[in-house]
């Protein structure tokens, strides 16, 4: 059997990359983390969805990001999309780099060498740790230090918003996304203000398919 592990957060991404996973391989396993986050509403979504999928899901509790820094997403502080010289308040460092290391462990003990994340740098918040040149360098830094050669898959590394939405849809699981999860404030309905929600509606307008998530305001 072909074998893979996804880094699953129960967001659109994560999602539309679960739908591809399980055409791809055999044996999907799903890998959550519980950071401290302020939407952790995400977690609840993601069972749903595992359990829709038939995928086995892990979920791991790593709290240490808030200890580590301030960000919008682990304490009350106010979202703010990035600038030129700014990141978005919403950025958590080492968070993409430590969640593919702990991915790519895990997936050495079940003896996996497909890991898959959701990551993107065409329509993305402005994350360094979602661009192609640093999920090379986790991948090759994880195959040297566990003597292990590991693939980590970015199916939508290089897809606008609205590329993303119709790979979902020529994958027969759009219903999967009304049960994800977007809103950085964890709101459901989603509030369909913060910077996330807007990048979400702004995809599925340009695909011209309506998103099945519930929202607030549109």
């Amino acid at each position: 059997m072909s074998k893979a592990l996804i880094v699953f957060s129960g967001g659109q991404d994560s999602t539309t990359c679960l739908a591809w996973a399980k055409q791809k391989f055999s044996k999907v396993y799903a890998l959550t983390f519980d950071y401290g986050q302020r939407h952790k509403v995400e977690i609840e979504q993601s069972k749903k969805i595992c359990k829709e999928a038939g995928v086995e899901q892990e979920i791991i509790e790593f709290d240490i990001f808030s200890k580590l820094s301030k960000n919008a997403l682990t304490h009350e502080e106010d979202i703010r999309e990035g600038s030129t010289n700014e990141l978005p308040s919403t950025f958590v460092p080492g968070r993409n780099q430590i969640f593919l290391s702990i991915a790519c462990i895990k997936a050495y003990q079940l003896n996996i060498s497909d890991v898959i994340t959701g990551v993107c740098q065409t329509d993305y918040s402005g994350y360094p740790d979602c661009r192609k040149d640093f999920v090379e360098s986790l991948e090759k830094t994880s195959s040297l230090a566990m003597d292990r050669s590991f693939t980590v898959h970015t199916p939508l590394m290089f897809l606008s918003k609205s590329e993303t939405v119709h790979l979902m849809k020529d994958l027969g699981k759009l219903d999967w996304l009304k049960d994800s999860h977007t809103c950085y404030y964890g709101e459901r309905p989603a509030c369909g203000k913060c910077p996330a929600c807007k990048l979400r509606l702004k995809g599925f307008d340009e695909a011209g398919i309506k998103d099945p998530l519930d929202y607030m305001i549109r």
